[in-house]
Protein backbone atom coordinates (compact mmCIF):
# COMPACT_ATOMS: atom_id res chain seq x y z
CA UNK A 1 0.00 0.00 0.00
CA UNK A 2 1.58 3.77 -0.96
CA UNK A 3 1.57 6.12 2.02
CA UNK A 4 -0.93 8.39 0.69
CA UNK A 5 -3.89 5.39 0.74
CA UNK A 6 -2.24 4.55 3.96
CA UNK A 7 -2.78 7.80 6.10
CA UNK A 8 -6.71 7.56 4.06
CA UNK A 9 -7.20 4.63 5.94
CA UNK A 10 -6.35 5.00 9.04
CA UNK A 11 -7.61 8.42 9.07
CA UNK A 12 -11.02 6.50 8.01
CA UNK A 13 -10.34 3.59 10.56
CA UNK A 14 -9.58 6.27 13.33
CA UNK A 15 -13.06 8.10 12.45
CA UNK A 16 -15.10 4.93 12.39
CA UNK A 17 -14.06 4.29 15.89
CA UNK A 18 -14.89 7.97 17.01
CA UNK A 19 -18.73 9.30 17.19
CA UNK A 20 -16.72 12.86 16.42
CA UNK A 21 -16.99 14.15 13.16
CA UNK A 22 -13.59 15.52 11.31
CA UNK A 23 -12.59 18.58 11.45
CA UNK A 24 -14.44 20.93 8.55
CA UNK A 25 -12.81 24.42 8.51
CA UNK A 26 -15.74 26.19 7.29
CA UNK A 27 -17.76 25.00 10.19
CA UNK A 28 -15.52 26.28 12.66
CA UNK A 29 -15.10 30.12 11.33
CA UNK A 30 -18.90 30.01 11.45
CA UNK A 31 -18.56 28.44 14.96
CA UNK A 32 -16.24 31.48 15.66
CA UNK A 33 -18.78 33.94 14.74
CA UNK A 34 -21.29 32.73 16.33
CA UNK A 35 -18.75 32.66 19.81
CA UNK A 36 -18.37 35.94 18.81
CA UNK A 37 -22.17 37.10 18.47
CA UNK A 38 -22.78 35.11 21.93
CA UNK A 39 -20.20 37.28 23.99
CA UNK A 40 -21.50 40.07 21.45
CA UNK A 41 -25.02 39.41 22.89
CA UNK A 42 -23.83 39.10 26.56
CA UNK A 43 -22.25 42.56 26.42
CA UNK A 44 -25.04 43.99 25.35
CA UNK A 45 -27.37 43.14 27.73
CA UNK A 46 -25.04 43.79 30.35
CA UNK A 47 -24.39 47.65 28.87
CA UNK A 48 -28.14 47.99 28.63
CA UNK A 49 -28.59 47.06 32.06
CA UNK A 50 -25.92 50.35 32.86
CA UNK A 51 -27.14 52.48 30.08
CA UNK A 52 -30.55 52.30 31.24
CA UNK A 53 -29.66 52.99 34.75
CA UNK A 54 -32.09 55.89 35.91
CA UNK A 55 -34.64 55.02 33.17
CA UNK A 56 -35.90 52.16 33.34
CA UNK A 57 -36.61 49.88 36.87
CA UNK A 58 -33.81 47.38 38.18
CA UNK A 59 -36.15 44.19 37.22
CA UNK A 60 -36.81 45.12 34.10
CA UNK A 61 -33.17 45.70 33.05
CA UNK A 62 -32.22 42.64 34.86
CA UNK A 63 -34.89 40.97 32.75
CA UNK A 64 -32.70 42.33 29.84
CA UNK A 65 -29.86 40.47 30.85
CA UNK A 66 -31.47 37.18 31.28
CA UNK A 67 -32.71 37.58 28.24
CA UNK A 68 -29.56 38.24 26.30
CA UNK A 69 -28.03 35.38 28.56
CA UNK A 70 -30.25 33.10 26.96
CA UNK A 71 -29.96 34.20 23.40
CA UNK A 72 -26.47 33.88 23.60
CA UNK A 73 -26.62 30.31 25.36
CA UNK A 74 -29.17 28.99 22.33
CA UNK A 75 -26.96 30.95 19.58
CA UNK A 76 -23.74 29.17 21.41
CA UNK A 77 -25.64 25.34 21.68
CA UNK A 78 -25.60 26.01 17.68
CA UNK A 79 -22.10 25.57 17.27
CA UNK A 80 -19.99 22.46 17.79
CA UNK A 81 -19.16 23.12 20.99
CA UNK A 82 -22.58 23.49 22.15
CA UNK A 83 -23.64 20.24 20.67
CA UNK A 84 -20.48 18.79 22.84
CA UNK A 85 -22.16 20.77 26.05
CA UNK A 86 -25.28 19.05 25.14
CA UNK A 87 -24.03 15.13 25.00
CA UNK A 88 -22.22 15.54 27.80
CA UNK A 89 -25.29 17.01 29.71
CA UNK A 90 -27.13 14.47 28.57
CA UNK A 91 -24.27 11.85 29.17
CA UNK A 92 -24.21 13.52 32.98
CA UNK A 93 -27.93 12.89 33.34
CA UNK A 94 -27.88 8.81 32.48
CA UNK A 95 -25.06 8.39 34.78
CA UNK A 96 -26.60 10.48 37.45
CA UNK A 97 -29.15 8.44 36.83
CA UNK A 98 -27.19 5.03 38.17
CA UNK A 99 -25.84 6.67 41.32
CA UNK A 100 -27.05 5.06 44.18
CA UNK A 101 -28.19 7.87 46.95
CA UNK A 102 -27.86 7.28 50.83
CA UNK A 103 -31.03 7.16 52.97
CA UNK A 104 -31.78 9.57 55.13
CA UNK A 105 -30.68 7.55 57.92
CA UNK A 106 -26.83 6.78 56.92
CA UNK A 107 -26.77 10.37 55.70
CA UNK A 108 -27.46 11.53 58.95
CA UNK A 109 -24.41 8.97 60.36
CA UNK A 110 -21.94 10.53 58.47
CA UNK A 111 -23.38 13.67 59.36
CA UNK A 112 -22.20 13.04 62.78
CA UNK A 113 -19.04 11.44 62.24
CA UNK A 114 -17.83 14.16 59.91
CA UNK A 115 -19.02 16.79 63.02
CA UNK A 116 -16.83 14.73 65.12
CA UNK A 117 -13.57 14.94 63.27
CA UNK A 118 -14.61 18.15 62.35
CA UNK A 119 -14.78 18.65 66.56
CA UNK A 120 -11.63 16.72 67.43
CA UNK A 121 -9.50 18.40 64.99
CA UNK A 122 -10.56 21.76 65.92
CA UNK A 123 -9.68 20.43 69.98
CA UNK A 124 -6.55 18.69 68.70
CA UNK A 125 -5.04 21.87 67.08
CA UNK A 126 -6.14 24.13 69.78
CA UNK A 127 -3.70 21.99 71.65
CA UNK A 128 -0.75 22.28 69.35
CA UNK A 129 -1.92 26.03 69.29
CA UNK A 130 -1.76 26.54 73.00
CA UNK A 131 1.51 24.73 73.76
CA UNK A 132 3.13 26.52 70.62
CA UNK A 133 2.21 29.65 72.75
CA UNK A 134 3.53 28.59 76.25
CA UNK A 135 6.56 27.99 74.38
CA UNK A 136 6.90 31.20 72.55
CA UNK A 137 6.09 33.01 75.98
CA UNK A 138 8.68 30.76 77.40
CA UNK A 139 11.63 31.66 75.07
CA UNK A 140 10.82 35.43 75.28
CA UNK A 141 10.56 35.20 78.57
CA UNK A 142 7.09 36.86 78.53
Amino acid sequence: MPSGKVSVWLLQRDHALTSNALPNPSAKSADIVKYAFSLLLVAAGIAGYYIFDGQWPGIVRALVVVVAVVLAAVVFMGTAKGVQAREFLSESRFELRKVVWPTRQEATKTMWVVIAAVILISLILAAFDWIIQLSVQALLGS
